[in-house]
């Protein structure tokens, strides 16, 4: 209606102008210029069919004139429109009269399709809505790297508190007051004194009976090997550096290598001696002092040169491993600074030493039979029954902790304290007892009655026999036959301590 009218005032004025009063159309309108006629509709100005005013601005716009609603819902009545405001040139709004039942402090939403993403969180767009997105949170070690996108931070870095960027990761390593490292020393430093303590007395008893009879040249030679074995805890713990890096390559299975070599050549000494005595009575070969260490020194060679191939073909050094503890959390991802030695390496470096126990529980098995008053056959053999006990727990121990958080405190602790235990096993069996009749029983430390090789393999194939027979006949026929004393031999003499130091190559 009000358009019609609109139409119909421009007429109106339009033939007022043109017509001046004439009567219908005039020549003057009979052909209308629309551009003219539009000028006289946006210039018109009457009430309307709502009691309002009709205009049109300079862009032929009418006025806008609207009503504004808000549904609102109470507890004493159903839902309902409110008139809240109107728009008449401009937004006439009644706040008192709005209603926001979702925020019960009455504060106002927001009018926006989609708030601003936090620090941190990336805008993921909505498909077909270029202006609304939603807000995604960088995850795992990934940083803001700007408002759509997230990147993964370098592999030495981590994210920060609130991912804008990222940070170094702490680089941890052993620390000298940790239980991790405190216990291992604890003991190492014991063992030193020990070894050092027993070192002295049989340097200061070095020509008695005793000493003498443990064969004083392997018998140092083993107590540098006890020793090493306890001071490998040392660099193993210490800050990780090219000295400390070599040294653990070195030490680490020279000191078995040094005990165990030995002790295997003892053991093989024994065995041989007593072979050779159910066959002949000539002494065998290389069991002379100087043959001894002659085959030791070549049992610790292979060690030193699988040590000096491994340093030529990977040279030592330091490193950061931000592998072993890199957590699903960035805030607890931790760098190790240690040597560069896998687990592998470490195992092979190990595997001589390894082979050398085994080897010389064998004839630790072999000369069992051996009897007591005979050198230290069975010590050794007990020695290498622990020892091969502390390397069978030590294997599950150390690769089993592969994946943990705590592997480097585990597996050092492990290593070092198997190395302590070895070397306290071999100290305690075989040289403690020493010491003991040294220091506390001297009456007990004195040249015995000395027989020939040829009397010693004699009674050795005899106890050997006892042995033997003794299981073979009941009621200990065999050990009546063999113990009754020849016509014009010697009793025998109780405590001997034998040494086969003096016999020749």
């Amino acid at each position: 209606m009000d358009a019609v009218y609109a139409m119909a005032h421009a007429l109106h004025k339009m033939h007022q102008d043109l017509c001046s009063g004439y009567p219908g159309l005039c020549p003057r309108m009979s052909t209308i210029d629309g551009k003219k006629l539009l000028n006289y509709i946006r210039a018109v100005n009457f009430s309307g069919s709502a009691k309002t005013p009709v205009v049109f601005s300079e862009n032929g716009d009418a006025p806008g004139r609207y009503d504004i609603f808000q549904y609102q819902s109470s507890n004493t009545s159903e839902g309902e429109y409110k008139v809240v405001g109107h728009w008449i040139d401009k937004l006439h709004l009644d706040m008192d009269a709005l209603q926001w039942s979702r925020f019960g402090d009455g504060a106002v939403p927001s009018s926006v399709c989609s708030a601003p993403c936090q620090a941190g969180e990336r805008k993921k767009v909505v498909k077909g809505v270029p202006c609304c997105w939603h807000c995604e949170r960088c995850s795992g070690f990934q940083y803001q790297a700007s408002e759509v996108a997230c990147e993964l931070c370098p592999y030495e870095q981590r994210p920060n508190v609130n991912r804008t960027g990222c940070t170094p990761i702490p680089v941890v390593q052993l620390d000298w007051r940790s239980p991790w490292v405190l216990v291992p020393v604890f003991f190492a430093v014991l063992g030193i004194f020990a070894t050092v303590f027993v070192v002295v007395t049989f340097a200061r008893y070095n020509d008695t009976p005793i000493v003498r009879a443990s064969g004083r040249e392997m018998s140092y030679v083993l107590l540098a090997g006890i020793f090493l074995c306890y001071a490998i805890t040392f660099p193993m713990v210490a800050t990780p550096n090219m000295a400390a890096c070599s040294l653990r390559r070195v030490l680490l299975g020279l000191g078995m290598s040094i005990s165990y070599s030995a002790l295997l050549t003892k053991t093989n000494r024994i065995y041989r001696i007593f072979e050779q005595g159910k066959r002949s009575v000539a002494a065998p070969r290389f069991i002379s002092p100087p043959s001894q260490l002659a085959i030791t020194c070549s049992l610790i060679s292979v060690q030193l040169l699988g040590v000096l191939a491994w340093f030529v073909a990977d040279p030592p050094n330091a490193i950061v491993d931000y592998g072993e503890q890199r957590t699903q959390d960035p805030a607890n991802a931790l760098g190790t600074l240690k040597c560069d030695i896998s687990d592998l390496a470490l195992i092979c470096s190990l595997s001589y030493s390894i082979l050398l126990v085994v080897t010389c529980t064998v004839y630790a098995i072999k000369t069992r039979g051996v009897p007591e008053t005979f050198n230290e056959a069975k010590p050794i053999g007990f020695t290498m029954y622990t020892t091969c006990i502390i390397w069978l727990a030590f294997i599950p121990i150390f690769f089993g902790t592969a994946q943990s958080e705590e592997k480097m405190y585990i597996q050092t602790t492990t290593l070092t304290m198997s190395l302590s235990l070895s070397a306290s096993v071999c100290l305690g069996l075989l040289y403690l007892p020493k010491v003991y009749v040294i220091l506390l029983h001297p009456e007990q430390n004195v040249p015995k009655h000395k027989r020939s090789f040829k009397a010693i393999v004699t009674a050795a194939t005899m106890s050997s026999k006892l042995s033997q027979l003794a299981s073979d006949r009941p009621n200990g026929e065999a050990k009546t036959e063999l113990c009754e004393p020849k016509a014009g031999s010697p009793p025998p003499s109780k405590n001997t301590y034998v040494s086969y130091t003096n016999h020749a190559m």
